[in-house]
């Protein structure tokens, strides 16, 4: 007689959605990606799509990601323009490569 195989029983943690578990971390405090990425157990640059889905999903429930900017560590400059959610590689005024993390976080309602 053949045995049925046993499903494999998951950690509470894994059935969330990863987009859950980068929703709840987000709520608390600001995070970079990289702290996003050791958390949640996903790739620095898979954090990214996620964040992009995450702002539009945020708009419909009129809440916001908020989005505190690099900056450069050389010269000081702020990317406060910058629509992009990675870090950026190069400062545009010093050409510096020491550039801050990007911090993300849940605004409150609107």
């Amino acid at each position: 007689m053949k045995q049925k195989p046993k499903s494999p029983v998951l950690p509470s943690s894994h059935t969330e959605t990863a987009r859950r578990r980068i929703m709840a971390l987000l709520e608390n405090q600001p995070v970079s990606a990289r702290d996003i990425s050791g958390a949640v157990g996903l790739a620095e640059k898979e954090v990214y799509p996620h964040l992009e889905h995450i702002r539009r999903s945020l708009q419909r429930e009129r809440r916001r990601l908020i989005v505190l900017p690099s900056s450069c560590l050389g010269c000081g400059f702020v990317f406060h323009k910058r629509q992009r959610l990675t870090t950026p590689g190069k400062c545009p005024v010093c050409r510096s490569e020491s550039i801050s993390e990007t911090f993300f976080s849940i605004g409150r309602p609107v």
